[in-house]
């Protein structure tokens, strides 16, 4: 299928730029985005290539954005730029017209939001990635978030089936992701971006929470970027699919022009994307091997460096081979 990075759309009035507020009509912009994660010397290791590579898109206002690929694809990293988690050119993204990373008002007014990832945090002398727990019930978090109306709030908690009363140190993981998404969806968004939230759902947890995501869209015309590898009941919710493989836009295109969306097939078509992306990268690995672009197992000629610092501030365990932050150079 061909790339379609037009953000073609049925209303006639979305044309880039409305003449009227000389502000986008466009959600959600990339021009030709190239990321790489910094060195320790902040720049670009030399040598490996970016993660997102050569990325264009134009998401209009008002849709529901499927992003599927591969594990490594990039895919996560993308929703983090767009958050404006990470520096880049600010020509490079613009999210409701404005650089992401540069314009602060966008997050900090609840405008662009992202949800992601597990609810953790790191412990002195106990561990990484803790689980967000504590013995308090989950109305102090919700309750923690100021200026939100008490009839939305109370609408979230009915559509996640969410108890006020549950006390976080007791919760399962499920429980404990529903109080997540609540908090992350109590401010009025104008962008969401969602990655692998719903893993930890159940089938209810999940089809109320896409019925309010697409009450949202329809609603109030707001933007949602989801990101997951569960498609059960999703042929149709969007109204764009966007694949991503080896950090590229392989295609970009809405629900209604893929057949496959039609026909309730979506799961077979993503597997059919997946398996191909497979077949093509085990064949490019092979190559690289037989023209020794690939170091062999092993081989006494590999330089291969440990970075070791001591040990962990705060914590009990040394950056020593084999210890959780002991990082191989290669």
């Amino acid at each position: 299928m061909a790339v379609d990075n037009t953000g073609a759309t049925d209303n006639p009035t979305i044309r880039g730029v409305d003449s009227r507020t000389q502000t986008s009509t466009f959600a959600v912009e990339c021009h030709d985005l190239d990321f790489s994660y910094p060195d320790l010397d902040g720049k670009p290791k030399p040598g490996i290539p970016p993660v997102v590579k050569g990325m264009n898109l134009r998401l209009p206002r008002g849709s529901l954005c499927l992003l599927v690929g591969p594990n490594g694809a990039g895919k996560t990293t993308l929703l983090k730029v767009l958050a404006g988690k990470h520096m880049i050119p600010e020509s490079a993204v613009h999210i409701l017209g404005s650089s992401p990373f540069h314009d602060m008002g966008l997050t900090m007014s609840g405008r662009l939001s992202y949800i992601g990832g597990n609810w953790e945090r790191d412990i002195a002398f106990a561990g990484y990635k803790i689980p967000l727990t504590g013995d308090f019930p989950a109305a102090r978090m919700l309750d923690a978030v100021p200026n939100v109306d008490p009839e939305r709030k109370a609408r979230i908690i009915r559509a996640l089936d969410v108890n006020p009363r549950w006390r976080m140190h007791r919760v399962s993981d499920g429980q404990r992701r529903r109080v997540q998404i609540a908090v992350g969806l109590l401010n009025l968004f104008d962008v969401l971006l969602l990655d692998e939230v719903t893993v930890d759902l159940d089938v209810l947890g999940r089809a109320a929470l896409m019925r309010f995501l697409r009450s949202e869209c329809e609603e109030r015309g707001a933007t949602v970027i989801y990101c997951t590898h569960i498609f059960d009941g999703l042929e149709a919710w969007p109204t764009h699919l966007m694949y991503v493989a080896n950090g590229r836009m392989e295609v970009f295109a809405q629900a209604k022009d893929i057949p496959e969306m039609r026909q309730g097939r979506l799961l077979e078509l993503v597997a059919s994307w997946l398996k191909k992306e497979r077949d093509e990268k085990r064949a490019r690995e092979k190559q690289d091997r037989l023209e020794g672009k690939i170091a062999r197992k092993n081989d006494p000629n590999t330089l291969q460096v440990l970075v070791n610092n001591g040990y962990s501030a705060g914590r009990m365990n040394a950056s020593i081979k084999l210890a959780s932050n002991a990082v191989m150079r290669m």
